[in-house]
């Protein structure tokens, strides 16, 4: 299948998608090099034009530079590779637990292809008034991780739920994590370019 198709189909109709999924092994680097690096383009380019030509708005200023749009693309780009490695490997680790079947290829398909909406929704972030609906994508891909979930790991009904909540809880914790950690290697925001109200 190409990336347009399982890009489409992932977005469009999630439960089938996932069980077409579910029937091919494939192995993580697969996944990552022939889809999600690929995808993670669109967030991370959107975010240099966004903030180093267009500029964003915060507190009536506008903020824009060259400098802040690669950092910004910078911690864009580490962030959702480093994201879906954590999310598949809590993922994969609380398995277990929930009477899951434990496969670190299967858990990060889901989290792969759960940044399908993120990623896609990430172009929005380059028109000043769409940017809100970016945020849209993120809440979408939780919902494609919940429907994921049964399938990739083959988690029983009455045991999905709790091992999405568990699972949205420590991905919670490694984001803000991850965070800090990009924060401090990006040297947060010292210089914000130049300003114009």
């Amino acid at each position: 299948m190409n990336l347009i198709e399982r890009v489409k189909n992932i977005l469009v109709t999630p439960k089938q998608e996932w069980e077409v999924i579910a029937s091919k092994e494939e192995p993580h680097v697969k996944v990552f090099t022939s889809y999600l690096l690929i995808l993670v383009l669109i967030p991370t380019i959107a975010a240099f034009i966004s903030w180093g030509l267009i500029g964003q708005k915060i507190l009536f200023v506008r903020v824009v530079g060259i400098e802040l749009g690669v950092r910004q693309a910078i911690i864009q780009f580490v962030s959702i590779i480093a994201g879906a490695y954590t999310i598949a490997f809590v993922i994969n680790a609380l398995a277990p637990n929930f009477g899951a079947q434990k496969n670190f290829n299967k858990a990060f398909q889901l989290a792969a292809y759960c940044y399908t909406a993120v990623c896609v929704a990430g172009i929005l972030t380059m028109i000043p008034g769409l940017r809100w609906l970016a945020t849209l994508g993120g809440l979408y891909s939780l919902y494609l991780l919940y429907v994921g979930l049964k399938p990739m790991m083959k988690v029983t009904d009455d045991k999905a739920t709790g091992y999405f909540i568990v699972s949205l809880l420590c991905m919670i914790v490694v984001g803000v994590l991850l965070s800090v950690i990009m924060g401090a290697l990006i040297g947060g925001m010292k210089s914000y370019g130049s300003l114009s109200l």
